[in-house]
């Protein structure tokens, strides 16, 4: 295994003047990360634009979680039962949030320093826009699974949010940093415990009401991503999970929107076809007609590549991504048997996945 590297922040990102945004409450859900979370309230209070309030929910750690975020500058809401789920502690904040705006940020996510400036932008120039995401980087690659992650990120912020973006639909708002207007959020009722992807499942509400939801790509943060396949494989099991639940849950309310439907069934043939070809037809092809067979699994490489290189070249970080490819691959083919593994579980077997593990 190689040292570990930090991501350096993207180098078009010029120190400004701060300005306190006024109306914006900050949500950072907690459950033992004293490793990280001083970092993320110290990252976020040194924004060009502070915000009026950071609120940590305390949400039943065993660690001192609470008293680092407290040092850090942070207001802290212990809450010693703990609720079991990142939806459950960041709704505890929400009852107490009277600011015009609210945003969600994990507490082992830190943001670039105009990340919050630039991601409220949509939210105040426009009142149809309830909803912002950004831009998405592991803060460390170094593992297999961190490289495999860099690359999935950097494809997906680079070709297909744009894209999405675009036609006016994102089909995440993700959960480890966007902002909302606060109204809307808690019409919604806050973010939903009733599926493992609250993210998504507030995305797809929103649209359903009405609402406009925007990527801004020049927002970035930096999550700390699974370095382990033990880690791994609990947040791909609630990420699969949590999107066949969203499917079967808002299906109806998704056919009657046209580039959603469009979305969410792309990523539906990806689960199951693109799953089964790689995990199942291809294996099988190679032993009966011939091992070339094998190498449709890197047939899409160069078209990969592009986006990816021109992500990394912006950062400065092209030899890191093509180091990064091969593990990637092998990350699309775990990602599919996680998928394969929701779609049994949840549509044939009827044992739904109820319980929130924490990944990282």
């Amino acid at each position: 295994m190689t040292t570990d590297q930090q991501v350096a922040p993207d180098p078009r990102h010029e120190a400004r003047r701060p300005r306190p945004a006024d109306d914006l409450t900050v949500i950072v859900p907690a459950y033992d990360e004293a490793a990280s979370i001083a970092d993320t309230v110290r990252s976020i209070l040194g924004q060009t634009t502070p915000p009026a309030r950071v609120v940590v929910v305390d949400d039943g750690s065993t660690d001192d979680t609470g008293d680092l975020a407290r040092a850090a500058g942070a207001e802290v809401i212990r809450n010693h039962v703990g609720t079991g789920s990142k939806a459950g502690a960041q709704n505890v904040a929400l009852a107490d949030v009277t600011t015009t705006y609210a945003m969600a940020i994990d507490a082992d996510t830190t943001l670039a320093p105009d990340a919050l400036e630039l991601l409220m932008a949509p939210l105040e120039a426009d009142e149809s826009v309830v909803a912002a995401c950004g831009f998405v980087v592991p803060r460390h690659v170094s593992s297999v699974w961190e490289r495999g992650r860099y690359v999935e990120y950097l494809l997906s912020f680079t070709f297909y949010k744009p894209t999405q973006d675009y036609f006016g639909t994102p089909l995440i708002s993700s959960g480890c940093f966007s902002a909302y207007r606060t109204e809307a959020l808690q019409a919604a009722g806050g973010w939903s415990e009733r599926t493992r992807a609250e993210d998504m499942d507030l995305t797809w509400t929103f649209y359903q009401a009405g609402h406009r939801v925007r990527f801004v790509p020049e927002a970035v943060c930096y999550p700390i991503e699974p370095h382990d396949l033990d880690f791994m494989a609990t947040q791909l099991k609630r990420w699969s999970h949590g999107f066949v639940q969203n499917v079967a849950l808002h299906w109806r309310g998704v056919l009657r929107l046209p580039f959603l439907r469009t979305v969410v069934g792309v990523a539906m043939f990806d689960a199951v076809v693109a799953s089964l070809v790689y995990l199942l037809v291809l294996p099988l092809l190679a032993v009966l007609v011939s091992p070339w067979v094998l190498l449709a699994y890197v047939v899409d490489v160069p078209a990969v590549l592009v986006p990816v290189l021109v992500a990394a070249r912006r950062r400065r970080e092209v030899g890191r991504a093509l180091l990064s490819v091969p593990c990637f691959l092998v990350l699309r083919v775990v990602n599919g048997l996680y998928m394969l593994e929701a779609l049994v579980t949840e549509v044939v077997l009827r044992r739904p996945l109820l319980v929130y593990e924490k990944g990282h």
